[in-house]
């Protein structure tokens, strides 16, 4: 099994999140992302927009995933992780994770309503490489 280091190692060096919604009928919706800003033990924290659809289907219902993957010419690497999102719009967490280029999309700065931050708190993962997958809870890692 993968140890937790190995698994934030490989997160952080990814471009790109695919981030999974439950929607009111019940589907799932993926999204792309950039990647988490800020990861502190199981929780991985996104900026985007109060007024996505992601958002408003993470309050209505915060059963989420994430996915990792990254591709090579002969290898495949992939990390899917299930937990829960959580909409957060306290100051104090907006201001740890804005950036100065974040501008642009809020135009209010860190204090426009519609700057918001997902927390993803992962409770378990599933790991594939070289053709080979393993299904692992978070608080086992090492």
């Amino acid at each position: 099994m993968k140890t937790r280091e190995h698994i934030i190692d490989f997160i952080r060096k990814q471009k790109v999140a695919f981030i999974a919604s439950v929607d009111e009928e019940g589907f799932p919706n993926i999204k792309a992302m950039f990647i988490p800003r800020k990861i502190e033990g199981n929780c991985f924290y996104f900026s985007t927009n109060t007024s996505a659809k992601r958002s408003q289907q993470f309050i209505n219902n915060p059963k989420a995933s994430i996915y990792f993957y990254s591709k090579g010419r002969f290898k495949y690497e992939g990390i899917m992780l299930t937990g829960t999102m959580e909409v957060l719009q306290n100051d104090e967490i907006r201001q740890e994770i804005w950036r100065t280029g974040d501008s642009i999309f809020y135009k209010q700065g860190v204090s426009d309503p519609d700057y918001c931050v997902l927390k993803f708190t992962a409770i378990k993962g599933r790991y594939y490489c070289d053709l080979k997958t393993e299904s692992f809870d978070i608080e086992d890692l090492k």
